[in-house]
Formats: structure tokens, sequence, C-alpha cells
């Protein structure tokens, strides 16, 4: 104000040179004024700090770099409960970004929730078919987008996948044929298969009939009841079993379930004529249920195969293959089409002799659970 005084007292400048001076002077007055009421307001942005948390309470240190599709049958049964979160965790621990879809046994589902998987972008999908055959349509299509495919668990029939990673399921049905004609050589038999629309419900059967068929042959075992179970329902299998006591009269001498809940709904109709523990059956998965009902001596056997290994071996091929690194696959299993390279676990027997070794010491399974204590 001074300055303007002065100025009009002494006319010592021109009209221009007044309004240049003036709109200096207003300039500065503006800039002090805004630097002021920034450095006193609580809002202000602060530089980020590079150890600051994500809202999932996680360090954001990098984006990740890949990011794979995973498509699952179902989340009903406990395996695949914890196929899922191990390879969660694996995924996690190697900064490798998982998107997940369930598709509850629906192969149509499936193929909606893969278009989607593929259209967000992944680099490779992990897929376990809901249905073997009309899965090919999701490995073709992912080849389209430039997507490999690892065939997880179930094999996906007629197509170029690209990898098949699972357990020796010949193996596994060998492992049940084996055990229960040992223990049941002669007499009626039930055999029971998994879904029809499930490739290792094939392979497993096919396995425990190399076993069963040459005491057919022979006459020492009668199979009074042959079927399959859709979708692997207990429910299935408990109304399969209740008509094989019915058209018997309760003279079963052995069960081949093909899995643990296939074996458990057995059981409940055993149960219900007061034959449960009675009769020989099978299983495969190891549920903590099914390792209940073996200490209790309601179901004689499972087949142990260790899904945490499975699910970590996923992630770790899948990160491989990302990274162009070559898969040491010593076989191959023919899915109608092609010998698709393989990586197949070895599964193990389970039952009351070695269920605390194999389930409860590798922790697969806690001693309380098991026990009931």
């Amino acid at each position: 104000m001074i300055a303007f005084a002065d100025i009009n007292k002494n006319r010592l400048l021109g009209d221009d040179s007044v309004k240049k001076l003036v709109s200096c002077i207003s300039l500065f007055i503006f800039t002090f004024v805004f630097l002021f009421a920034c450095s006193g307001c609580g809002n202000s942005v602060q530089p980020a700090d590079a150890n600051s948390e994500t809202e999932s309470g996680s360090t954001d240190t990098s984006i990740s770099e890949l990011s794979i599709g995973l498509s699952l049958p179902t989340q009903k049964e406990e395996r695949w409960v914890r196929d899922r979160l191990t390879m969660e965790a694996e995924a996690k621990a190697l900064g490798i970004e998982l998107k997940v879809q369930v598709s509850e046994d629906d192969a149509v589902k499936q193929d909606a929730q893969c278009d989607y998987l593929i259209s967000q972008g992944i680099d490779l999908l992990i897929l376990a078919p809901s249905d073997a055959k009309l899965s090919a349509s999701i490995v073709d299509k992912a080849h389209k987008a430039g997507i490999k495919v690892i065939s997880y668990d179930r094999l996906v029939m007629g197509t170029d996948v690209d990898v098949y990673l699972s357990f020796d399921n010949l193996k596994v049905g060998e492992l049940q044929g084996e055990y229960i004609t040992k223990l049941v050589p002669k007499g009626n038999y039930v055999v029971l298969a998994g879904a029809p629309s499930d490739n290792n419900a094939t392979l497993f059967k096919q396995g425990a009939m190399k076993y069963i068929k040459p005491l057919v042959d022979k006459g020492d075992i009668k199979i009074v009841l042959e079927d399959a179970i859709t979708d692997w329902q207990p429910s299935v299998a408990m109304n399969k079993m209740q008509t094989a006591l019915s058209s018997n009269s309760n003279k079963i001498d052995a069960v081949l379930a093909p899995n643990d809940g296939t074996a458990g709904g057995c059981i409940q109709a055993l149960a219900e004529q007061k034959l449960d523990g009675k009769i020989p059956i099978t299983g495969q998965d190891s549920e903590l249920q099914a390792a209940q009902r073996i200490v209790q001596g309601t179901q004689t056997m499972t087949i142990f195969k260790d899904t945490r290994e499975l699910g970590k071996e996923a992630i770790k091929i899948a990160q491989k293959m990302l990274n162009g690194v070559d898969l040491e696959t010593t076989q191959t299993v023919n899915n109608e089409k092609i010998d698709v390279p393989s990586i197949l676990l070895t599964p193990v027997v389970v039952d009351k002799n070695n269920i605390d070794d194999v389930l409860i010491n590798s922790g697969y399974l806690k001693k309380d659970d098991v026990y009931k204590r």
C-alpha cells in the first residue's frame, strides 16, 4: 500500500508502468496466501512411503508380473478345498497373482468362467476339468489367446493340452483293487466307479479291475452291482448301495468305492442295516471323515494323495513354463489325441496300521481331529 501511495503522490510512473507493477504485486500476494494455506492444511499430500501397507494389510512393494488363472470343479469336497488353499499360499509366496474360479461341477459354467479368466489377460491357465471331454474347447480357446494350459489332477481329453499334472491314477485303482481282493478274495462285490465325465474315474476302475476281473473270471468273485456315481455324489452312492443290499438280502462281502465321499454314502446305507464295520470298503483322498471312519473301523482303507505337494507343484510348473524353463516330464498319458507330457506323483495306501505315520505325523491331519479327542 505504501508503494501505491508513493506512486499516486509523486506521479513518477506512467499508466502502463503502474498497471504492470500492480499485476506483479497481485501475483506475489496470491502466491504468498496460497502457500500459507497449503502449509496449514491437515490433508496435504505426503510422499508415498516405500514400506506403507495396502488395504489388505500386506506390504505392496511391486505389482506381480505373472497372472495365473485357476479353474476348479468344486469346493464341496475337502480335498479340493486343500488344493485351492495350497495353490493360493504358494502363489502368494512366489509373488504370483492367482485368479480362482469354481464351477461346482457344471461344465457350461466352467467354460464361461474360463472365458472370463482369458479375457482378464492371464498368462497361464491351471484347469481341473468338470467334464474331461467338454473342457477341450477351453484349452483350444486358451491356446488361441496364446495361453498355455496345465491339466490339473484330471486329464482334459481330445486336445493339445500342454502338460498333465496329477497322481498316478491307474496306480490308485490298482492299490484299491489289490487291497480289497487280498482281504476278500471271494464273495459278492459291489463295484462302483466315479463320475463318467471324469477320466480319472475310468483310470481308477481300470486299475482296480486288474485285480478284480481275474477273480471274477475264475468264479471266486461275483459282482452283484456295477455302476458309476454321477458327479461323485455320496447320496447317489448311498442309494445304489441300498439297492444292492436290498437285491441281495444284505449278502455283500466287499465294496469298491472310488473315493472317500462315495465310501461315506455307502457306509450310511450299511449302517441302516447295522453292517457298517462288517463289510470291507475302499476309498481315496484321505479326507478327515474317512480317517475318522478308519480308526472307528467303518471304512477299511483310503488312498493318500498329498494335495499339498500337487498344489505346490502346479504353481512351480506354471512359473517354469512362463519363464521358458523346460519341464522334466518322464511320462506321457494319452488323451485320445496326443500323448500328453505328464508329471505323476505317487499315491500311498492308508489303513489303521499306518494312519498315524502317513497322515498325522506328516502334518496332513491332526491327531486330535482324527481320534476326536
